[in-house]
């Protein structure tokens, strides 16, 4: 096991940065694409309105995705929190990690099952929690995803164990 910096924390996850570029190019791209489509080529009004509402919501979600992806994720030896200070999982609560190929996980990352059920929240390209699970990665770097999994893995088999 890893010891813990100055600050508590062991480990941190951060948005790759080729990544965060290319997820938030495709929905800026397609949100411009359905917009440019419906003004050159206008059909008829109910399909007008539908690609102009579907390319503003890409629009929309390319910046949120964008505002998001500056946050990290930290693991302390207490919880693991995002760097805004949003509460994820106390460690206590957590029951165990998903993390294999066919576990229903984020892309480049990992999902924990907790013991307790936590209110719906989600952060595009970082994490999302719904029920007693909690998904981290996306738009996340691979390694250090990886990394934060077996150091969680590792204190719950200490706690069990």
């Amino acid at each position: 096991m890893s010891q813990p910096d100055q600050s508590g924390v062991l480990a941190t996850v951060h948005a790759s940065p080729p990544r965060r570029y290319f997820a938030c190019g495709v929905l800026f791209l397609l949100g411009g694409a359905l917009i440019y489509t419906a003004l050159t080529q206008p059909p008829a009004l109910h399909w007008l309105a539908f690609l102009l509402v579907l390319g503003a919501l890409a629009l929309w979600l390319g910046a949120n995705l964008w505002r998001a992806t500056e946050l990290g994720i930290v693991l302390t030896q207490t919880d693991l929190r995002d760097t805004a200070g949003t509460l994820l999982a106390r460690m206590d609560e957590i029951s165990h990690v998903d993390r294999g190929a066919l576990a229903m996980k984020p892309a480049n990352g990992f999902t924990l099952v907790l013991t307790a059920r936590h209110g719906r929240g989600w952060v595009p390209g970082l994490w999302w929690r719904v029920g007693r699970r909690v998904g981290v990665g996306g738009v996340t770097a691979a390694g250090q995803a990886k990394f934060m999994a077996e150091q969680i893995a590792l204190r719950l088999n200490g706690r069990d164990g």
